[in-house]
């Protein structure tokens, strides 16, 4: 039951509130036409009982502002984290809200606030999930509560104007076929555990097989052997816009490359992207900047082609 609805408050009874005031009238009613002191008591502190629910939960309202949002690593179809940072002037305020978000072509879990921050500034992590890679709009957060006793819903609306990029959905990378060009692992060098490399002063947590005697002997002290590991180079990927059209082809292939990258930084290489357009040739470097190149990209062709994979010199 709605008892009122503008632009920024919304006041509903739940249904235990409903029943709730029926009691309350009935009692009422019973008071005045009895004339019983006793009836008159009880319908007393069951109205202080409702004003108090309404008070309490509009001051769990009050005292909080948005502050900032951040997207982080946001796939199209996949479920990730949307961080809102709220100014919180509770200063440990019983909360016990529910925070909805709303966004253009997606859907947002609820999240929940149970108490207020004392250093005036909290943040709450919503699970979102999106059809579509791009730019999404977010039109509006409320708070809404039902604290204390569930009688009654309090909502706040405020209004966003704020966007957040979705990338491609990180679809995984067929195996690599033998003409394809980047096949192949190349390697660098660095510090670890595979051919002999120099040595160095014991440290905690050393393996006493890796005990360089013949230093140690000249040193007086402990010495262990130091190694070089080999680990993949990082990856180039090439995307050609004007060979490509807008379409199924080339959302799959955005999202063939959007793997790739999601692959890099889990095995920690380095990745750099080559796009070109019409604009001529961009280049980004990082797994989250090529990302969000992805994201933006465009198609300004009639084909199905122009993308290709190759180590890092």
């Amino acid at each position: 039951m709605r008892l009122w609805n503008d632009r920024h408050l919304r006041l509903s009874l739940t249904g235990l509130g409903l029943q709730y005031l029926l009691a309350l009238l009935a009692v009422g009613a019973f008071s005045v036409n009895t004339g019983n002191n006793l009836l008159y008591l009880v319908f007393s502190l069951m109205l202080g009982l409702f004003l108090v629910s309404g008070v309490l939960s509009r001051r769990a309202l009050q005292g909080l502002r948005l502050t900032g949002l951040e997207e982080g690593n946001l796939f199209a179809r996949v479920r990730g984290g949307l961080r809102l940072r709220l100014q919180d002037e509770g200063h440990g305020r019983l909360r016990g809200l529910e925070l909805h978000l709303v966004l253009d072509d997606g859907a947002v879990e609820p999240g929940f606030l149970g108490i207020a921050s004392r250093e005036g500034e909290t943040t709450v992590v919503l699970q979102a999930r999106v059809a579509h890679r791009g730019w999404t709009r977010l039109r509006a957060l409320e708070f809404r509560t039902r604290f204390p006793f569930g009688l009654l819903e309090k909502s706040r609306f405020i209004e966003l104007d704020h966007q957040a990029l979705v990338l491609p959905h990180p679809r995984t990378p067929p195996a690599q076929p033998a003409s394809w060009r980047g096949e192949g692992h190349r390697t660098l060098a660095q510090e670890g555990t595979s051919s002999p490399e120099g040595a160095r002063p014991l440290r905690l947590g050393d393996s006493p097989g890796r005990v360089h005697w013949k230093r140690t002997a000249q040193r007086s002290q402990p010495w262990v052997r130091t190694f070089e590991e080999e680990r993949p180079m990082g990856l180039h990927l090439r995307v050609d816009l004007t060979a490509w059209g807008p379409g199924r082809p080339f959302e799959r292939e955005l999202e063939r490359l959007s793997g790739a990258i999601l692959q890099a930084r889990l095995q920690k290489r380095d990745i750099s992207l080559e796009v070109q357009g019409p604009e001529g040739i961009r280049e980004v470097h990082g797994h989250t900047p090529c990302w969000r190149a992805l994201a933006l990209a465009q198609a300004a062709g009639t084909g199905e082609g122009g993308t290709s994979l190759a180590p890092l010199s």
